[in-house]
């Protein structure tokens, strides 16, 4: 399989990517592809391995080692090497209903457990899937699958998020009649607000709800189940009713001055910088230079970020590209490691300093990482009109409970610094599932707040409701809530024919 002796011929080599001085003059995506025949030879690198742990997507220390999708990454790479990529696309669809989500916005869990990475630079397995997928939308392989025979079942899918869109796809080339309810303008959820455009253009997004309303699923939008319509009223209308409403209850920073003017929580910001760039037309200048949101503009202002990981750094580089005065953000953690520690050996995922797109801008314009480790906030500082105008934000340290044995992070006496801060945004993660969309199925959940389902069952307490994804798996990966979209479609599959082939 493959070219046996390609990981020691060739190196690897990624798509150029915009250098940040220019990137941040837009919100276009800045990750540009190889060539095909280019392509061709990173595919060439793959080692075909007896044990292809990228595939696995085992729970290795806790995290995942490997794509939780079971792609067939030695296979899809071999024929990538080859050229053939009708073929490509055709084996990669076997697994993956949604290749050109992860292939922009996964963190490769396939190549942090890929073995030519234990010695050297990993296989390229996500830019040669978005090469497969751009392929095929380029030369009309992603086509509408209208189902030949209709079962006559009926299923509502509550969210359009990367399960919600996952799961009906499946359902809905198995035959039953798919409704999709959005309480939001449009489809996406976390992938068209949660996630800015420069990281995943909205025009990705629209254009597979085409195929898939072509392939006759219905979107119902600004409709809010749990308010505006009970679950009551959905279980008389629908067979089965899966919820992917994802894990949309943010986690708050309950600090003195939290009624300050100018704090808001990250997925209120990114969406509504998101929403304002889509409906202006993608004119990422006329949004650059307008600048205005509910809590002002955010030109020239002074913004802290709470919170580390995709969210924390996605606030980062949207501030950038609205013309922040600095950046800064703050991170509980202490700072992680440049290489792997001894008890974090391959190939379990590497706990590795990780420096993304947004502090990269930071550093290029500003000569310095915005993060600060080991800091939280203690106290939101207003002026005279309730506006925020600093922070004061302590120094924390690793202490043991002496009562629950675990250790936690607590604040250092005579650390604490006041700084200027005209913006907060807090991306502290997400605490579960709504309570109102729990109420109104009447669905138990877990003490995290997640709906609860037997452990690798996706069927709730609830006769015929089923949860997926974040709901389901509290706030994870897009790749997770795609797998876990694709696996209640097969046991709902199972509940209504009594047998399913998904």
């Amino acid at each position: 399989m493959g070219k046996a002796t390609g990981f020691l011929e060739y190196e690897r080599k990624d798509g150029e990517v915009v250098k940040p001085s220019v990137r941040t003059q837009n919100f276009l995506e800045f990750h540009k592809s190889l060539s095909y025949k280019e392509q061709q030879l990173q595919g060439a690198r793959c080692m075909a391995c007896g044990i292809p742990f990228c595939q696995a997507g085992a729970m290795l220390a806790g995290m995942a080692s490997g794509c939780p999708l079971h792609n067939l990454v030695p296979e899809t790479n071999d024929l990538v090497y080859k050229g053939k990529w009708e073929q490509a696309y055709k084996r990669l669809s076997t697994t993956h209903p949604l290749p050109e989500f992860t292939s922009r916005v996964c963190p490769a869990l396939c190549e942090n457990a890929c073995t030519c990475g234990l010695n050297e630079a990993p296989v390229s397995t996500k830019e040669n899937e978005k090469a497969i997928v751009e392929y095929a939308y380029e030369n009309g392989l992603v086509k509408p699958d209208v189902p030949a025979v209709r079962t006559g079942k009926k299923i509502a899918i509550i969210g359009s998020g990367p399960s919600g869109l996952s799961a009906a796809i499946m359902l809905n080339k198995r035959g039953h009649e798919v409704t999709v309810y959005e309480r939001s303008d449009r489809a996406g959820g976390l992938l068209r607000y949660g996630i800015p455009n420069m990281k995943l253009d909205k025009r990705v997004i629209d254009r597979r709800i085409k195929i898939m309303e072509e392939s006759g699923i219905k979107f119902v939008y600004n409709v809010n189940v749990g308010k505006d319509i009970t679950g009551e009223e959905l279980l008389k209308e629908y067979d089965r009713v899966l919820i992917c409403t994802g894990a949309s209850n943010p986690r708050d920073i309950k600090a003195p001055g939290r009624d300050a003017k100018g704090i808001m929580f990250a997925v209120d910001f990114l969406k509504e910088v998101t929403k304002t760039l889509i409906d202006g037309g993608y004119d990422s200048e006329a949004l650059i230079s307008r600048n205005t949101f509910s809590f002002g503009t955010v030109k020239g202002k002074h913004v802290y970020v709470i919170g580390g990981g995709d969210t924390g750094n996605d606030c980062v580089g949207t501030c950038m590209r609205l013309g922040a005065a600095s950046v800064k953000q703050i991170e509980m953690m202490p700072k992680p490691p440049v290489e792997r520690a001894l008890n974090n050996p391959w190939p379990e995922w590497p706990k590795i300093l990780k420096t993304d797109y947004g502090q990269e801008e930071v550093i290029d314009k500003f000569g310095e990482d915005p993060r600060i480790y080991t800091t939280t906030v203690k106290e939101f500082i207003k002026d005279k009109n309730g506006k925020l105008k600093a922070i004061k934000i302590v120094k924390l340290k690793s202490e043991k409970d002496e009562k629950t044995g675990r250790m936690n992070m607590v604040p250092i006496e005579g650390t604490e610094e006041e700084v200027k801060a005209d913006i907060v945004l807090i991306a502290a993660g997400f605490l579960g599932s709504e309570e109102y969309v729990r109420n109104t199925f009447k669905v138990e959940c877990n003490e995290r707040t997640n709906i609860k389902t037997a452990e690798g069952f996706y069927k709730t307490s609830e006769d015929r409701v089923f949860a997926a994804g974040d709901a389901r798996r509290g706030q994870s990966l897009v790749v997770w809530a795609i797998a876990e979209g694709r696996r209640a479609a097969g046991e709902i599959d199972y509940s209504l024919m009594g047998y399913t082939n998904l």
